[in-house]
């Protein structure tokens, strides 16, 4: 066993996530001249403010309700003008455009004593009103700063239309794709993870205290990501290693990138429900990392810690909450029904209370509410803003750089655009609101391009396209398989648009079966019968069990959910007009029985070197995924040359690795290089790889890029079960390839 030669505690964070890639906003509007307003200034403010209120007009700004019920009468948990009355509302969600929130905010301001403004937030997952690929997607395109990009859009175009605050990024880590809410994170890697949380954090708050641009909201804290069996909302156990090595970065990742919220998890972590986790949310989060922002309550989560049986009463599930370290109270109303009764009786202390308060004053007045609480409601911007074209020109990039191209034999793709005659089948060649994905945001269907749309568009009338839907996601019918099939055989080649509905993926939608649904595998079998080429372009929210339909399909392109230019990005991809870069951040599996699958699983006694012997194996299928993380192809081809590193990491603890990597196909593309570590024998039992480093690099055919990256020894070390960072000398193996199995290997030695 090693020595142990450094121990840290968990509040280091650099060394959870590295140095952030260096993001510029390069913004796509003249940003707003901003106003000076010291600390002090704010800190007189709020607390002159406080002096005047009531405690029933502090407990309300702790509580947040859903704006839609406005003024339809006195049901439970409604938003009605008694509580703007009562200064008992802090924040409202759900209410998109100027108009709306002009009403409330009026409404609000007319009403209450003391006109302290209310802060509007929106689930603006991936868009606003223009919507992006979603999260999982994105994630695959490995470009930072294209999130950091498409995350500011959402900013811009949501605070257009009067948003403060959003409910992202979701920076959960995912290893199971039964869950349905993978499709809202960036997969299962922690490190890329971490990046990724860090770059959509700085592209929601670009330009932050301004009018452009919103709060973020790192959801969901934490390991809400992790249920047993996949099934959401299930409770989660893990070891404190494996909860501070794989769950909690990407939320470190987001404090030091300067996120302004934490939204608490629905699930319970070793047997205490996040939202009553004292330890996280306040011991953790505030303490020991230093967050300076506010902690909101996921829907209802605080009324839910009964039913995890943790409280006996509403009475006893406010103060759990509050307690442990959440602010505002999400839509139930518990915090504006039982904590006054609390701080009387003395069960709550007036200056915790005062605590919370004055953190969400701050973040209205560092937006300038105070100043003018209609700021962010201009009807000539929203007009202006919303669904602008570079807007649209953005969801187009973003779209085709998150598509990952996972098979293409024969070089069947990219398709010619003298192409004369294509048969279109499949439930999603001709749909808009599928197409977007869950947490659409206020998407409208009429802004969606089909993929049907984007083919004549690409293609014009130079082509005859026949277009059948084939079968519906879940109906049993195969009554428009015979159409299809005489259209197939009519046909040069033929393009499938095939997977999910959108809500068969996100909130509440764990699936158990992760084939196609309904008859879709069937229609692809009647396809194939028509000898045609067969492109089969894939939307999902996650990864599904694909081994039939990979032997099914001659090209296979993974679209996800693409958004609002959904056809168009296809249409590129399909045509030549992109070259497909994306590369996948999460493991597809060949079968469920393999579910939870992840790359870096930790080392057994029986290593798993062959195919069907491993003590981690299953006896009916190999010990391998269908298509493993990092993996994508493209148009073109790369070569590797070897790698290139010293034996042993310099003084200073870094280690230089670099390879030359050369396109050696036809057309110009972007290769993502990746670099991994494995520690070689450690105190714990470690994975048997770890991505420690990526660059998406662009590359001309026929031209030659070198590749450096730096590795530094504070990478090397892993956390115990005391959550104590530990650093150790030895061996290393550093590799470097173009995903997780396809690697070059050399071994590292690293001294005091």
């Amino acid at each position: 066993m090693k020595r142990c030669i450094i121990a840290l505690s968990f509040v280091m964070g650099s060394l959870l996530v590295g140095n952030a890639h260096d993001i510029t906003p390069d913004s796509p509007q003249k940003p707003v001249k901003k106003a000076v307003r010291s600390s002090d200034k704010e800190t007189l403010f709020v607390r002159n403010l406080m002096k005047k209120m009531t405690l029933t007009e502090k407990i309300g700004q702790l509580s947040q309700y859903v704006g839609g019920e406005l003024l339809t009468g006195p049901k439970s948990g409604s938003l009605t003008d008694s509580l703007f009355e009562r200064g008992m509302v802090g924040s409202i969600l759900n209410v998109g455009g100027v108009d709306n929130l002009r009403k409330l905010q009026q409404r609000n301001m007319q009403l209450s004593r003391l006109k302290i403004p209310v802060l509007f937030a929106f689930d603006v997952i991936h868009g606003y009103k223009t919507i992006f690929p979603t999260p999982l997607a994105e994630s695959c395109s490995w470009d930072l700063g294209l999130m950091f990009e498409t995350a500011k859009a959402a900013a811009i175009e949501a605070s257009a239309s009067g948003i403060h605050w959003t409910f992202a990024p979701m920076v959960d880590v995912a290893r199971d794709p039964r869950w349905g809410r993978i499709v809202e994170g960036a997969g299962e890697d922690t490190y890329l993870a971490s990046k990724i949380a860090a770059a959509r954090v700085k592209g929601f708050q670009w330009n932050i205290g301004e009018p452009n641009s919103v709060y973020a909201c790192a959801k969901h804290f934490v390991a809400y990501g992790a249920p047993q069996a996949g099934r959401d909302y299930a409770p989660v156990d893990l070891s404190l290693s494996t909860l501070s090595e794989v769950y909690l970065p990407p939320f470190k990742a987001c404090v030091d990138a300067g996120v302004k919220t934490f939204m608490s998890a629905f699930n319970s972590v070793n047997g205490v429900p996040a939202t009553g986790n004292r330890w996280l949310m306040t011991d953790l989060l505030r303490h020991q990392w230093g967050f300076q922002g506010f902690v909101v309550s996921d829907w209802n989560a605080v009324q839910e810690l009964k039913a995890h049986g943790v409280a006996e009463t509403d009475d006893d599930a406010a103060l759990m909450a509050f307690k442990a370290g959440v602010d505002m109270n999400m839509t139930d109303g518990l915090y504006n029904r039982c904590l006054e009764v609390d701080v009387r009786s003395g069960k709550v202390d007036l200056q915790a209370i005062d605590a919370s308060v004055e953190r969400i004053l701050r973040a209205k007045y560092a937006l300038g509410l105070f100043e003018d609480p209609y700021r962010f409601l201009d009807n000539k911007r929203e007009r202006q803003v919303v669904r602008s074209q570079s807007m649209i020109d953005l969801a187009r990039k973003a779209a085709v750089s998150s598509m990952v191209l996972l098979k293409n034999d024969n070089a069947t793709l990219p398709l010619s655009k003298q192409t004369k005659r294509i048969a279109l089948i499949g439930p999603l060649a001709n749909n808009r609101s599928e197409v977007m994905g869950s947490w659409k945001a206020r998407g409208e269907d009429a802004d969606v391009v089909t993929v049907l749309d984007g083919i004549k568009n690409k293609l014009g009338s130079n082509v005859s396209l026949q277009y059948v839907q084939g079968c519906d996601f879940l109906a049993p019918s195969k009554d428009e398989f015979s159409s299809a099939f005489e259209a197939a055989k009519q046909s040069d080649v033929i393009i499938a648009v095939v997977g999910e509905k959108a809500l068969m993926s996100g909130e509440s939608r764990s699936r158990a079966i992760l084939r196609l649904p309904g008859q879709q595998e069937a229609l692809l079998d009647t396809l194939r019968k028509a000898g045609k080429p067969l492109v089969v372009v894939l939307m999902s929210g996650r990864p599904l069990c694909l081994e039939k339909v990979d032997k099914q399909a001659d090209a296979l392109v993974e679209a996800w959910f693409p958004g609002t230019q959904c056809g168009n990005a296809v249409a590129d991809i399909l045509f030549g007009d992109a070259v497909p870069s994306g590369k996948l951040t999460a493991s597809f599996p060949l079968t469920e029985g393999q579910i939870p699958n992840y790359y870096n699983y930790k080392r057994s006694g029986r290593p798993g070197d062959m195919p069907y012997s491993s003590t981690v194996r299953h006896i009916d299928v190999p010990n391998k995924n269908l298509y493993p993380f990092g993996y994508g192809l493209s148009y073109t081809s790369f070569s590797y040359g070897e790698m290139q590193c010293p034996q042993q990491f310099n003084p200073d603890g870094s280690l230089q690795v670099s390879v030359d990597v050369t396109n050696t196909g036809s057309y110009d593309g972007e290769e993502i290089v990746q670099l991994y570590v494995a520690d070689k024998v450690a105190s714990m039992v470690r994975p048997v790889k770890e991505l420690k480093g990526f660059e998406k690099v662009f590359i001309p055919k026929g031209q030659t890029k070198h590749v450096v990256f730096t590795v530094n020894v504070r990478d090397l070390g892993f956390w115990d079960n005391n959550m104590q960072y530990i650093v150790e000398p030895g061996m290393f193996d550093v590799m470097v390839g173009k995903n997780s199995e396809e690697l070059q290997k050399k071994e590292v030695l690293w001294k005091k």
